[in-house]
This record gives C-alpha cells, structure tokens and sequence, in this order.
C-alpha cells in the first residue's frame, strides 16, 4: 500500500487533505507538534468526517497513525523516507519549521526509490516552491543530491473548515464543497492517485481565483461583519451593507483575474455567487473573530488585499471596494489575537505614510499607496 505522509493533523488536515489522501488509498502518517492531538489520533480505530450543508455526507477515515515530530523526530523522518507522498497544512509561514524532518526522512530514503512527491497545501502562492526553498537551506551543502530525491509541485486548496464544536474529538466537520488543483508538470507520467483532486498545467489561474475571491471574500466579510457588530460569517452576510461590500470588493478582484489570466467574466460572477452562498451555510457557525484574526498578514503585500488591489491599480482597473476592505481590517480589534493587538500599536504609533509602507509593503510610488495610506490616515483620525 502506497504511504502519505502529512504534516499538522489539525481539522484542515483530517478533514480535508488527509481525506482525500485516505480515499487514494494511502497509509496515511500524521506528523504533528501537539502531543495531546498526537495521542487523541492514535487513541482512535477511526474518525469521521462530516459535511454540514446540502448535499454532505459522512466520511469514516481508518488506516492511519499519528506522531509526534517535536519529541520524536526520528520517527516523521522514518516515515519520510519510506513514504510516496508528503503533504503540509500547517501555514505558510511554519514550513521552515518542517522542513528539517523532510531533509532528516530524504537522508534516509534510498536513492533508488521514486522521487518522494511533495506538495504544500496551503493558502499562500507557490506555497510548495517556498518549502522547497526551506528544504535547501536546511540540507546546506548536501542540497542538490536530496533535492534530486523528490519533486515539488505547488497546489490550491479550497475547503471551509470551521471551528469545531467542542466535544467532537478527533472527528470534524467541514462544507461540502472543495477543490484541490494541483499543477501537472512536476510528475510526468506518475501523478499521485488522489480522487477528487485535478491536475492541470498552469495552475496559477486557479491559485489567484481561490485567493482573491474565497480568501478575500471569506477576510473582508469578517472584517465589514465585524465592525457591524456581526458574530459569524453567516450572519454577517445576512447584513445588506455588508453583502454588498463584500461582494463590490469580490467585483474588483473579478476584474483583475479577467484582465491578468483572461478568465470569463460572466463564469467569474457564478463563482462568486457560489463562494457567497457557501459562506452563508448556517450549518458553520464560522465566526468573524477567527476568519480575521492575523490581519497583518492578511495586509500584507501578496495577501488577498493588497495582492489583487496592487494589479488592478497598476493597470488602472478600480480598487475603491478593496481599499474599502482595507479600512474594515484597519478596525479589528480583537485582544485574544497578538497580531491584532500589534495592528492596533502601529496604528497608534506611526504616521499613515509609515504604517502603509511597513504594514502594506507598497512603496511610495506605487498607483495604489496613496488610496490606501488616505485611508489609513482616516481611520486614525477617527
């Protein structure tokens, strides 16, 4: 039987990648860091995997087991080195901290046996050639001949997994809906074997699609939601103000999808109208305080603000909406997040220039900096 490795066994990777992983008909591998979720994986025969809204059904996922790669290293590198595939949910910014264990399992991983397929899943652009770069660096000189032993190929991932209700232990449950595209090149004549999974040869049409319309979407209606006073994303649409800037903001992105990769506008409006409708699923009481949380990041300069709001600027296509969304994120403030607490620092400390240039990345000379630091300098002045 074929073996899967995957790194963070929380609800996105039991309830969506290791899924499909487990469908495939892989051995599936956890590798995780909480030793509490380690032992409640490996305490359980099986977990189910329920899809809340029209149409959904239970999954029961048996055949896997858990470790823990903080006090058992040796153990994710073992399984690293015999496995097929690797996969990753565990944020784009704690792959460097994986990848160490990669470079440990592809030490031990016989150089005669099929490159190890290794893609990150995770909601960033070119997520997988990042962990890439994180695995050179941590091989150092030995590098070349490790990399030789494995193949990256970048992914997009869509699937809303809510925060759990309490008590479901290791089970989860998710929307019905997913999509999982994964670029085709890097695998020749041997894809790996994941139903519901497509490849295709460019992948960066789907990549931007997902990211600047669920991810922008699910961001600005958390932040408009929240600044209506709004407690889950559900409700938050059921606000008409709030729809109709979400969904202004989801216009200007449409533009820029069209304009950038030649996508049909009238197939981009469905889209959209279908992202709205799964985030209206009262079945997932998603709330506004953890779709927003980590704003500066998500006001970063490639994230689902800034990213499609700087292309449309630069080809002078509107941004009214997107800079709109921008002044909501500006107000979340919520205590329990340490990135909304240092957004709300820097807005008290430094000027609009400086907080646009430092929080944005944008420098002062792109088409879009001086919508955004105006309103950034609005929200300070109220």
């Amino acid at each position: 039987m074929p073996v899967a490795v995957h790194f963070g066994a929380g609800n996105i990777g039991r309830g969506f990648v290791g899924l499909l992983l487990h469908e495939g008909g892989y051995d599936l591998v956890f590798s995780d860091v909480a030793a509490d979720l380690v032992n409640a994986i490996n305490a359980a025969p099986e977990y189910t995997v329920h899809e809340a809204g029209p149409g959904g059904v239970d999954h029961v996922v048996t055949g896997y087991r858990a470790v823990d790669s903080r006090t058992d290293p040796e153990a994710a590198a073992s399984a690293v080195a015999t496995a097929d595939v690797v996969t990753t949910a565990v944020g784009a910014t704690v792959l460097r901290f994986v990848a160490p264990t990669i470079v440990a399992g592809l030490r031990l991983r016989d150089a005669g046996r099929a490159p190890l397929q290794i893609m990150a899943c995770e909601n960033a652009i070119g997520a997988t050639d990042l962990l890439r770069t994180e695995i050179a660096t941590a091989a150092g000189e030995d590098a070349p001949a490790l990399l030789a032993r494995a193949v990256f190929a970048n992914t997009a991932v869509d699937r809303i997994v809510p925060a759990q209700a309490p008590g479901q232990g290791v089970d989860v449950t998710v929307e019905p809906y997913f999509e999982w595209a994964i670029e085709s090149g890097p695998f020749g004549d041997d894809p790996p074997h994941i139903p519901g999974a497509h490849l295709v040869a460019d992948l960066a049409p789907y990549i931007e699609r997902k990211l600047f319309t669920v991810n922008t979407g699910h961001a600005a209606t958390a932040y408009f939601g929240e600044r209506a006073g709004a407690i889950t994303i559900a409700e938050a649409l059921e606000d008409h103000a709030t729809a109709a800037a979400v969904e202004a903001a989801l216009q200007e992105t449409s533009s820029v999808l069209s304009a950038v990769h030649g996508l049909d506008p009238a197939e981009l409006a469905e889209y959209r109208a279908k992202i709205l409708d799964r985030f209206r699923n009262p079945l997932l009481p998603d709330t506004v305080r953890r779709v927003g949380r980590q704003p500066l990041r998500k006001l970063s300069r490639h994230e689902r603000f800034i990213g499609p709001a700087a292309q449309a600027a630069e080809r002078g296509l509107g941004t009214a909406a997107l800079v709109a969304a921008v002044g909501a994120a500006l107000s979340f403030d919520a205590p329990e997040d340490e990135e909304a607490v240092r957004l709300q620092e820097l807005l008290r400390t430094l000027d609009a220039d400086a907080f646009t240039v430092e929080v944005t990345g944008l420098d002062a000379g792109h088409p879009l900096f001086a919508a955004v630091r105006d309103e950034v300098a609005r929200h300070q002045d109220r």
